[in-house]
């Protein structure tokens, strides 16, 4: 799938998912009005349970319902109040997006947890993660990718003109394949999961957007570059401060096999913005010591702010998110 990538027309710059506050209308009012090229689907975690990551997530497993628990989300055996209300806010943001963007016609983001956070954050009866055991894991991803089968088709039919991008968030995936995700306890950690069961099932749900290009997003360290390109991933977007010379054989592989980088280098929380070039400045440094041409600079990296907006102030997120759109302009306007 990563050819698609090279086919494909992303943004120069977009958002990662969260922001803060719980106005729907006017998240979608900010997003459209920051990335007239590129908007995604605001998440608005602090209208509470059901609004998260996991819980909007969540919402859309097919076959499969999960409950709020005192330790967090748990799978149940028929839908609840959690569940409603988690549809109801996807579907109220879904509504908002769409009155500002009658007529748009471009790439447009929306996210959802991919396969190895969710098994890892949501709990079965016994109150372990699904994680723990290999046939839920198995189910988890079969329901996840019904479910988003179902959700593109939803997102398609609203937004016709749009070419939709599927971006799936793995924060809690490097803990998954080191065997740092903790048990119930907190005594011990769960089994690391083997790389080729987590690529296969990643490969899966990846597919279920057929032509369509899957970003898979990890704001964590020693991010599995060659193993998000082999399940499919057309873009990796990640922590640009979080990376050392360490990755840079892999992302200088990832540019020249088509892969886009979608790099975070605007804070995720509140603080002083320097300026919009001092922002791309260490993107333009890597690409000298990588060796690759500056022209390729627009075509291969969209710049986001570094992680979601939800634990910033709403006048820094409009800040942080106008400030992208302005650094990547000065990466497309001056690449060396």
């Amino acid at each position: 799938m990563s050819d698609n990538s090279t086919q494909f027309s992303f943004g120069a710059a977009t958002g990662v998912g969260s922001m803060p506050g719980g106005d729907a209308r006017e998240a979608a009012r900010t997003v459209t009005g920051s990335f007239e090229d590129f908007p995604f689907l605001a998440e608005l975690p602090a209208r509470g349970p059901g609004a998260d990551m996991i819980g909007r997530t969540a919402g859309m497993l097919v076959e499969l319902y999960a409950r709020v628990e005192p330790s967090g989300w748990r799978l149940g055996d028929r839908p609840g109040r959690d569940t409603r209300r988690a549809r109801s806010w996807l579907g109220e943001d879904l509504d908002a997006l769409e009155e500002f963007t009658q007529g748009y016609e471009g790439p447009l983001k929306v996210q959802a947890v991919g396969p190895w956070t969710l098994a890892a954050a949501l709990e079965l009866r016994n109150g372990e993660a699904a994680l723990s055991d290999a046939g839920a894991c198995r189910d988890l991803a079969a329901s996840l990718a019904e479910g988003l089968r179902q959700h593109l088709a939803e997102v398609s039919r609203r937004f016709p003109g749009a070419q939709v991008v599927l971006q799936l968030d793995e924060p809690s995936l490097v803990a998954v394949l080191l065997g740092q995700v903790r048990s119930a306890s907190g005594y011990r950690t769960h089994r690391a999961v083997d790389r080729q069961i987590v690529e296969a099932a990643l490969h899966d749900v990846v597919g279920v957007h057929g032509e369509g290009p899957v970003v898979v997003h990890s704001c964590a360290p020693d991010v599995p570059f060659a193993l998000l390109r082999r399940a499919g991933a057309a873009a990796i977007s990640f922590d640009f401060s979080l990376l050392t010379e360490r990755d840079d054989d892999a992302i200088g592989e990832a540019v020249e096999g088509g892969t886009r980088l979608f790099a975070g280098v605007v804070p995720g929380t509140d603080g002083p913005l320097s300026d919009p070039a001092g922002s791309v400045m260490g993107v333009r440094t890597l690409w000298r010591r990588l060796g690759l041409s500056p022209g390729l600079l627009a075509e291969a990296v969209t710049v986001t702010p570094s992680c979601g907006l939800a634990g910033a102030s709403p006048e820094y997120a409009r800040q942080a998110l106008a400030h992208c759109a302005r650094a990547a302009r000065s990466l497309a306007d001056n690449p060396e």
